[in-house]
């Protein structure tokens, strides 16, 4: 690479030697065929080391079509590069959905189920569990394709793959109709009544979100996103547990344009253009920051949320925003919420490490003994001997790299550091 390679964030610098932007399967399987150690490096939106190589980089930015809409099985089979925001789109113009979208549009579908990366909704699985088949190109050079359907429990160790076992390089996902939604937000929600009326709160709408910068106990925004067919009349109250309607449209973080912003008010409008919080054609968030997340079993929601609040002081000055969601429990091996419901906080901080790497095992001594899992694809300092205990199905997991990738032509540092399991 002439010129170092950043990722979205720019707080990251890859170190790997090349970047092969190949865009045949021919040219994919050749690279892994001569390369001796490789990643896929899709949309940078990971804050840490998880995507880098110690020697080369594959990108696949030109495996972003939309391949085949299966009415029968309502399905849809993509390259692995391309984004959500463009396959929303596709998707929308034949009637059908996602049940389920992360805040921004702009990340690849591969890198975000192969992170367990999610929306919100209590009934509503992260971006993997859409997953029903995949393609990968193996340490061997070889297509192997697998299915829910066929490979059973084995599939729910790949589908969350960390990009150990191959290229991912096309995905089939679930289905469902298309649907419009609504966007509703209040403002300035005290911290006890969120304690005091969790579920109630994040079951009142298909998803949720609480924003908070912790400078005080309460939260300064709670979104609101309603499938508009469950309740045709819904008509917002102007007050919900001493939180007060928006008048006007909001962006998260307080002072920042509402404009990078997907619609709010109660406009309708299609699912796409509501469950991410930002539009594709903006920057989303605030550009520059770093990112940390951990997912609690939510029957600790409110224990977790008194834990971060008595740490304040320590984490407001360092923060740009907070936000709170909810995701269903899955099956698959890797997902922080493998067999439990959980409750997300969300970090995005300025972008100050040395003061944020401080500050993060505060956070952690607090959350893992509730159980608490990082985000892969965000910033942890949680120790590496710590997570058998956080993901109990990590033994089989490493069982499965040594399977398809025995050689480690897709470890790095990042695997060797959290997986183990060597090769």
């Amino acid at each position: 690479m002439n010129e170092p390679l950043k990722n979205w964030a720019g707080n990251y610098t890859y170190r790997a030697a090349r970047i092969h932007r190949p865009q045949t399967i021919e040219q994919v399987q050749e690279l892994v065929s001569r390369c001796n150690q490789l990643r896929v490096l899709g949309t940078r939106h990971s804050f840490n080391d998880i995507a880098d190589s110690p020697e080369d980089l594959v990108s696949l930015e030109h495996f972003d079509r939309v391949l085949e809409v299966d009415h029968t099985r309502r399905s849809v089979t993509v390259e692995a590069g391309i984004r959500y925001g463009e396959l929303c789109r596709h998707l929308h113009g034949q009637g059908y959905a996602i049940h389920n979208l992360a805040s921004l549009p702009h990340i690849s579908v591969a890198g975000a189920c192969a992170t367990a990366t999610h929306g919100s909704g209590v009934n509503n699985g992260n971006l993997a569990t859409a997953v029903s088949g995949l393609e990968i190109i193996t340490a061997d050079g070889e297509r192997v394709v697998v299915s829910r359907e066929q490979h059973g429990e084995q599939f729910q160790g790949m589908v969350v793959g960390l990009g150990g076992l191959g290229i991912v390089t096309k995905l089939t996902l679930d289905l469902v109709p298309a649907f419009e939604m609504r966007q509703d937000v209040y403002e300035e929600l005290s911290l006890a009544q969120v304690e005091a009326h969790f579920e109630d709160l994040v079951s009142r709408a298909y998803s949720v979100s609480l924003f908070t910068d912790w400078q005080g106990p309460r939260f300064t925004q709670v979104w609101f996103k309603r499938r508009v067919a469950d309740a045709p009349d819904f008509e917002p109250e102007p007050t919900l547990y001493g939180a007060t309607l928006a008048t006007n449209h909001r962006h998260p973080i307080t002072g920042l344009s509402p404009e990078n912003c997907t619609a709010q008010m109660g406009v309708p409008g299609p699912w796409h253009e509501r469950l991410p919080h930002f539009r594709l054609e903006y920057t989303p968030s605030s550009g520059e920051e770093l990112q940390s997340e951990y997912l609690v079993p939510r029957q600790h929601a409110v224990a977790a949320l008194q834990a971060i609040d008595r740490l304040r002081g320590h984490i407001a000055p360092l923060l740009q925003v907070s936000e709170v969601r909810t995701i269903a429990a899955d099956n698959l091996w890797m997902s922080p919420c493998y067999n439990q419901a959980c409750v997300g906080l969300h970090f995005t901080w300025k972008q100050n490490w040395d003061a944020v790497k401080e500050v993060l095992p505060m956070i952690e001594a607090q959350l893992l003994p509730l159980e608490g899992r990082p985000h892969w694809g965000k910033l942890f300092t949680v120790r590496p001997a710590e997570m058998p205990s956080l993901f109990p199905k990590l033994p089989d997991f490493q069982q499965l790299l040594r399977q398809y990738d025995p050689g480690g032509t897709f470890r790095n540092a990042f695997l060797d550091t959290y997986i183990g399991g060597g090769h």
